[in-house]
């Protein structure tokens, strides 16, 4: 995939990480927009660490996109091995994770819920994840942003569309090269 438009976070990684990041998105069959989309979602996961070593204090979560010690085996790995990777090596997993829904992502919102609640995706963005009692509420009451004791789609991948933003800015975002024209 030849990039024509900015990449999201494009500068806080390296070259190496851009160019596998553009084969993840064209062996998904994914857009160059949609590029932006995956680094927002790494840029939130990790909060804009970019490291596969990350790993989430209240649970088994690690990496780039927060691999869960029971979806890391079911890739065949597991969490340490994982976090032991270069960023490059892990977003092989990273597009194993997403393949089997890669046809159904079509937006920002609908990419995020495959990594954080998969039976959202296709749904509208009123769809109401979790409700207040719920223990999955609890884990994440933060992102009621309105609240009212609901979670929705919308509310849920907020922050990621505003990592997307915020990455795009200046400082953050990568621009292709542009094209010469022979003199």
């Amino acid at each position: 995939m030849r990039q024509t438009k900015p990449l999201a976070w494009g500068r806080q990684v390296s070259p190496g990480f851009r160019e596998r990041l553009f084969q993840l998105c064209e062996n998904l069959g994914w857009s160059e927009d949609q590029a932006s989309d995956l680094m927002a979602i790494i840029a939130f996961e990790t909060g804009r660490m970019f490291s596969p070593s990350v790993r989430n204090p209240r649970s088994s979560a690690t990496g780039l996109i927060q691999f869960m010690a029971a979806t890391a085996k079911a890739l065949g790995t597991s969490t340490k091995a994982l976090a032991a990777m270069t960023p490059e090596g892990q977003l092989d997993y990273v597009e194993r994770y997403f393949r089997p829904h890669a046809s159904r992502i079509k937006t920002l919102e609908d990419m995020y819920m495959t990594v954080l609640w998969p039976r959202a995706v296709g749904r509208t963005l009123e769809y109401v994840l979790w409700k207040t009692g719920t223990r999955a509420f609890a884990v994440n009451r933060g992102l009621d942003l309105n609240r009212d004791g609901r979670v929705t789609k919308r509310e849920a991948a907020a922050k990621v569309r505003e990592q997307r933003e915020v990455g795009l800015g200046k400082g953050h975002r990568w621009d292709p090269p542009k094209k010469t024209v022979p003199a």
